[in-house]
């Protein structure tokens, strides 16, 4: 399909509707807020013939300082600038081209308290990521929404399933018990797909929530239930694609509102290309350029009026919905030098805010080259805090399902860890065991309980934000090939009726209970550890089937210490600690985290097979 050609009949359409009169459709965004650090706010207004008007207003503080007219002549674009001065209420925008006038109220509101200084997620939090559609159904009597193409169908593994804000909030307090402190939803954003709508990475209306997972006013309120209960909303936003129904594509503002080509043209995901000296201009074109599927179509932040709508819309949602972070998607696929001015802008609005971008590559190399900090070969600079690391993701899976070896095994994770000093900020990358991309945890360690609870231990311990995926304290379980719609599968007990109960934990088997008591454990001892959230790390080369890892406040020598030691071995291994005395000046005794027994430290110390052991050291 040659969209260019498509696009110009829509604009051809457009001109011959012009004895119609003019409209007003909408406004985006559809308020805004006083005392923001930047004064400039562009409104995207859309309507009939609306580009033919000439807007003018009168509002103290508020000034009109440019139209800009599109292409289509169905949108106009209002730069105004938003002064100190500017105090929150209401003012008229008036369009007019002498004959035909239209009025439009808008809104500037206050902002909360502190707005500004909100504190974004760190290295003292850990991340629960949830497939709102498939973790729980709040309201089961709740309608398929007019105007909407796909309903419920929990038996399609690619269909709606009926999981709604509604059963997060009400599963906040699992959440919390379980020691997580933020909540990442993917998106929750319309997505009007006639199938795969539920995961709602094909946004159709960037502003408005999907009304079968409910309203905007509902996810405002689950994120202050959330906050309320000690957990911060990360909110998941793509900013390289749309879905092939969202609304732009029936009346498209510009020709280069996307990336166009003769015929459909993919990406074909070579990220590397960037970076690489030696890339061809094609190749770099097409990653970037190419759609990452036919029905999502590849947005050109090159434009503009579309950078400047992208960048709003991210800081509107920040401050609507009391955001802690935000989580781009395929982060890299967006035009760099936006992803650049994009991330430096949220970041002057909310300085101690946190994005975490998805840079899906093995490669340390790559994926620090977005972190914010990182002095690159080519100048390029980010703005953006934190990435999803990949590299030590797969160096941990690597390590446990392995045979150790000089180049495999736990020496991969030791090698992948030891790369931090490409990192600006290595602990501020987030970790994570599995996502909703990934295959299950449990079923890539083949069902192995003890390297499960191993991956766990190092997830909460080692230097970096750790992400659990809902269900793998129950050990959910997958295909090992990537398999979507078993990936998401229910969490059980989400919907009235379920045999097994997740929740209150009716029906679980006692491996299950096993696990989800060890990461309520686990991640509850996280949340209090200040050496955990703060301190520096040093781990030693694996011998005989063992790595050593230590963190340790430098600062402060005499404070609490934690040693973790993975134990790969069928048998009980005992250690000499001497060849560990530099993180063991004078200790003489610890406690078992897990099992919150003591242990007497001498000259050796034995760790059981196939184990984890995590232990707080005391002098």
């Amino acid at each position: 399909m040659n969209l260019i050609r498509k696009l110009g009949g829509a604009l051809a359409l457009s001109t011959c509707l012009m004895s119609q009169a003019q409209t007003l459709s909408r406004i985006e965004p559809a308020f805004w807020w006083v005392g923001m650090k930047s004064p400039e706010l562009q409104l995207m207004v859309h309507g009939e013939r609306i580009g033919e008007l000439q807007a003018q207003l009168q509002a103290p503080g508020v000034t009109l300082k440019r139209q800009t007219r599109a292409p289509n002549p169905n949108y106009l674009f209002l730069d105004l600038e938003i002064t100190p001065e500017a105090k929150p209420g209401e003012f008229e925008i008036a369009f007019s081209n002498g004959k035909t006038t239209l009025k439009q109220r808008y809104q500037l509101l206050q902002r909360e308290s502190g707005s500004a200084e909100r504190q974004g997620f760190g290295p003292k939090d850990a991340i629960y990521l949830v497939v709102p559609d498939r973790f729980a159904q709040g309201q089961p009597d709740r309608a398929k929404p007019a105007g909407l193409a796909e309903g419920n169908d929990r038996r399609n593994p690619g269909g709606r399933h009926g999981g709604d804000i509604a059963g997060l909030r009400q599963h906040l307090d699992y959440i919390a018990g379980l020691g997580f402190t933020q909540l990442w939803p993917t998106p929750l954003s319309e997505n009007n797909a006639e199938k795969y709508s539920y995961h709602g990475y094909a946004a159709s209306d960037f502003y408005k929530v999907d009304a079968r997972f409910g309203t905007n006013e509902e996810f405002r309120e689950l994120s202050r239930a959330a906050k309320a209960r000690g957990i911060g909303m990360i909110q998941d936003i793509v900013l390289n694609h749309i879905g092939g129904s969202h609304w732009w594509m029936r009346d498209m503002p510009a020709p280069d509102w996307l990336n166009q080509w003769g015929q459909y043209t993919e990406t074909q995901h070579a990220r590397m290309t960037l970076q690489d000296r030696y890339a061809s201009d094609s190749d770099r074109k097409r990653f970037t350029d190419g759609w990452f599927t036919r029905n999502m179509p590849d947005l050109n932040q090159r434009n503009p009026q579309l950078a400047t709508y992208l960048t709003q819309m991210t800081i509107w949602w920040i401050e609507y919905a009391g955001l802690s972070g935000i989580r781009t998607d395929t982060y890299s696929y967006s035009d760099r030098d936006f992803l650049s001015r994009w991330s430096a802008r949220v970041m002057q609005e909310y300085p101690k805010l946190n994005i975490v971008g998805e840079e899906w590559s093995p490669h340390p190399a790559v994926v620090s080259y977005w972190q914010r900090g990182k002095l690159n070969h080519d100048g390029y600079v980010s703005s953006t805090p934190s990435m999803m690391d990949f590299p030590l993701h797969g160096a941990l899976l690597a390590a446990l399902s392995e045979a150790d070896g000089h180049d495999s095994g736990l020496t991969k994770l030791y090698e992948a860890l030891a790369h931090d000093f490409v990192y600006p900020a290595p602990e501020q990358l987030v970790l994570f065991e599995g996502n909703h991309d990934t295959p299950r945890l449990y079923s890539l360690l083949k069902e192995d309980f003890a390297s499960w609870k191993m991956a766990l231990a190092y997830l909460a311990t080692t230097r970096r934000i750790p992400q659990v995926f809902y269900g793998t304290e129950l050990l959910m379980q997958s295909p090992r090939e990537r398999d979507d719609g078993i990936v998401r599968s229910d969490f059980p007990g989400g919907w009235a009726g379920d045999a097994v109960n997740g929740f209150t934990g009716a029906g679980l088997k006692p491996q299950q209970r096993e696990a989800q008591d060890y990461v309520r454990r686990l991640f509850n001892w996280r949340k209090t550890s200040r050496v955990v959230h703060e301190g520096a790390l040093m781990h030693y080369a694996p011998e005989g089937g063992v790595y050593a890892l230590f963190r340790y406040l430098k600062s402060e020598p005499g404070a609490p210490r934690v040693m973790l030691l993975l134990n790969k071995g069928s048998k009980d291994t005992k250690l000499d600690l001497r060849r560990f005395a530099e993180m063991l000046p004078g200790t003489k005794s610890a406690l078992d985290v897990m099992s919150g027994q003591p242990v007497t430290l001498g000259d050796t110390i034995t760790v059981p097979a196939r184990s984890p052991l995590i232990l707080e050291l005391r002098r």
